[in-house]
């Protein structure tokens, strides 16, 4: 059996998707002349992510089969002192199997661009911003070192910019992609510091040798406070994370961000970028194990999140914005594990939630495309039968997400339900609660989205906004819906089928097994969610037998009841139910007023500080006194000097005489002080 893994192999997978990618931008855009054409364009970027796939899937294999592993320097940058930047790969369970989640949804998002992109006059430039996207992403998940990992985090977040403001002519894309960029930069700092505090303190930037330091860590004081130096560093680190997992208060960047392409819905927020803030934390388990006050934060925050942006998802209407909100409730689950040391258990779920979440977001934009283009849900209904496979593959998808026995999502999610129960540490009931109670939510609002998509009396007809569109472009909505073509429903077939039985392969070797074993630590004794999950644990078969009886089986099939008796049987009752309510349902219209707070109160007092900073700060004390005070010092002083200076000798002989009559008054008065003072 092989124990280690290629170097060059291993190099070969982030550089091809990044080689498609240069091609493609700089060769098929009028930057590089237009050289190549579409169909060359989208041929290079998706042979580089297919070669990506490929060699990740063998990497996986490997790694779990043959037991491989891979951790070393691929290139020395720089040496200061003895911290060393470098360039390197560790290659185990937690980053082989995240290599094949990007790649696979990568792949799948790049065929069906050739779709849903078809009339875009971006064309080459999107697939070129795709694959860089996928190379950012797979540079952060094979890192080995906390340079590496920041040079990918920022990577993913500067592309994802240039993917949200893609239509960068429309106001509300440039809007969208500027606000995710600054508060992506707010989680930033807090990021930076806290590799900057394992800089100072731990004298490495390697993963290996800061957890080899990590006890030493543990027993250290941060200066000038009561605080831990280990809890600072994970809360610093998870602050990071809040921005690019979209924890609250930090996830208001993520609706928005639906201004940008469909594909890119998928690729961005279901399987890469939101998704490695968890996979960080998870990473840094040896960290996180040490502090319990991080752990308690991540558990409360996690459960806000979970729940509270749930409840947003009920009340949306544009049907890439209930899975959006879909998405940030999923990710507060999968923080919420984190919390409760069940790291291997949020990894699981962000492996499942990557498949069927994808999947829902290509199903929307399939739906978006069969619509012309049309994305509120209350202008669709009986698409069931113009749009076979979306519909079929759309139900798989939601069944998954809402934790049905035997799919995917219900051997995560329950486990996560399970772990948050078994957790001891402060903040665990809260979040016991939101996650039990988002069950619901979750259910309510998935299938209430599909009842009034794929159900139900035909609306498309009926639409007072016949001409809005995903591209920028005017279509009639009063064409009869359409199913998309091969290139956007095959994707959606292959996305299906880990949906439903990846979570039954998976959940054995991975949450039980030698899967995670060298790359997930956690102190059992103080922490024993897992412990405990691993007892009741009887394979998957007996786990979606025993679902059936469960709170959250029970929960999900309310929520699905409610939300067909209230969209399809008595719709009205919607209506009534928003005037009985209304003051709710203006906080949840206004999303908490977050975005209010934000705009109206954070944004100002920033306005105000650096106002101040630049009028009294920069103009007033460094321009008014260091620069122009000295300069003006200097100026009145030279005046002085050059009076004296005036050529004239009889000047220089007084001036020497003043001189000789003041040294010699020091001389004699100096020792008559001196007597004076001491007497």
């Amino acid at each position: 059996m092989s124990q280690t893994l290629n170097a060059s192999t291993l190099l070969a997978v982030p550089l091809a998707p990044l080689a498609g990618a240069a091609l493609a931008g700089l060769f098929g855009t009028t930057f590089g002349g237009n050289w190549i054409g579409r169909r060359l364009a989208h041929t290079l970027t998706i042979l580089g992510v297919f070669i990506a796939f490929v060699l990740s899937a063998h990497t996986l294999w490997s790694v779990a089969v043959d037991g491989a592993r891979f951790n070393a320097t691929i290139y020395e940058w720089m040496v200061i002192g003895s911290l060393k930047m470098e360039v390197g790969f560790l290659i185990d369970g937690l980053s082989a199997m995240m290599m094949c989640v990007v790649t696979f949804v990568s792949l799948m998002v790049h065929i069906y661009t050739i779709g849903y992109m078809e009339e875009d006059e971006g064309y080459n430039r999107f697939f070129a911003y795709i694959s860089l996207f996928t190379f950012s992403m797979l540079m952060l998940v094979m890192s080995n070192n906390f340079l590496q990992l920041f040079f990918g985090w920022e990577a993913v977040g500067l592309v994802s910019y240039l993917l949200i403001g893609f239509w960068f002519t429309r106001p509300t894309a440039v809007f969208a992609n500027m606000k995710a960029f600054l508060v992506n930069r707010v989680g930033d700092f807090g990021f930076i510091l806290g590799i900057g505090l394992i800089a100072a303190y731990a004298g490495t930037l390697n993963y290996g040798e800061t957890f080899a330091k990590a006890g030493d860590l543990a027993k250290m004081g941060f200066p000038g406070s009561d605080w831990m130096l280990i809890t600072v560093i994970c809360i610093c680190l998870f602050i990071g994370a809040m921005g690019k997992s979209a924890q609250f208060p930090l996830h208001v960047w993520l609706p928005d961000s639906m201004e940008g392409p469909t594909p890119i819905s998928a690729l961005i927020h279901a399987a890469t970028m939101v998704t490695a803030g968890i996979f960080m934390v998870a990473r840094m388990s040896p960290l996180y194990e040490l502090s319990d006050t991080a752990l308690s934060f991540i558990l409360v925050i996690g459960g806000i999140t979970a729940l509270f942006m749930g409840f947003l998802g009920i009340i949306q209407n544009d049907i890439k914005r209930v899975v959006a909100y879909s998405t940030l409730s999923q990710l507060g689950y999968m923080t919420v594990a984190l919390g409760a040391s069940a790291y291997s258990v949020a990894v699981f779920h962000l492996m499942t939630h990557a498949f069927f979440k994808a999947l829902l977001f290509l199903a929307a934009g399939s739906v978006i495309m069969g619509c012309h283009h049309n994305q509120d849900i209350r202008w669709m209904g009986g698409l069931r039968k113009y749009m076979p496979i979306t519909w079929i593959t759309a139900l798989l998808g939601s069944l998954a997400l809402i934790g049905t026995p035997l799919f995917a999502g219900f051997y995560s999610k329950d486990s996560i339900i399970e772990a948050v129960h078994f957790s001891k540490l402060p903040g665990a009931g809260f979040a016991y609660f939101a996650v039990l109670a988002g069950v619901f939510v979750t259910a309510f609002y998935s299938f209430r989205m599909y009842f009034l998509v794929f159900h139900g009396k035909e609306r498309f007809d009926q639409n007072p906004d016949a001409h809005h569109d995903d591209h920028g472009h005017g279509h009639d909505d009063h064409h009869e819906p359409h199913e998309s073509p091969w290139v956007v429903t095959a994707p959606l077939i292959l996305l299906a089928i880990p949906s439903v039985v990846i979570g039954f392969l998976f959940i054995g070797p991975m949450l039980f097994g030698d899967f995670f074993k060298d790359a997930i630590v956690v102190d059992a004794a103080r922490h024993p969610a897992m412990a405990e999950l691993a007892k009741i644990f009887h394979g998957p078969l007996q786990m979606a037998a025993h679902g059936l009886m469960t709170a959250p089986f029970w929960l999900a099939l309310a929520g699905v009841g409610t939300a067909y008796y209230m969209y399809m049987v008595n719709p009205a009752l919607p209506g009534r139910i928003q005037k009985a309510i209304q003051p709710i349902h203006t906080l949840l219209e206004n999303k908490y007023y977050m975005d209010w707070i934000n705009e109206n109160i954070l944004a100002r007092a920033a306005r105000a500080l650096g106002t101040g900073l630049w009028k009294g700060g920069d103009q007033g004390v460094i321009e008014g006194v260091f620069v122009n005070g000295s300069a003006r010092a200097v100026g009145w002083f030279a005046g002085i000097v050059r009076w004296v200076q005036s050529g004239y000798i009889y000047h220089y002989a007084f001036a020497m005489l003043l001189g000789v009559i003041v040294l010699m008054t020091w001389f004699v008065s100096w020792p008559m002080i001196t007597d004076w003072l001491r007497k």
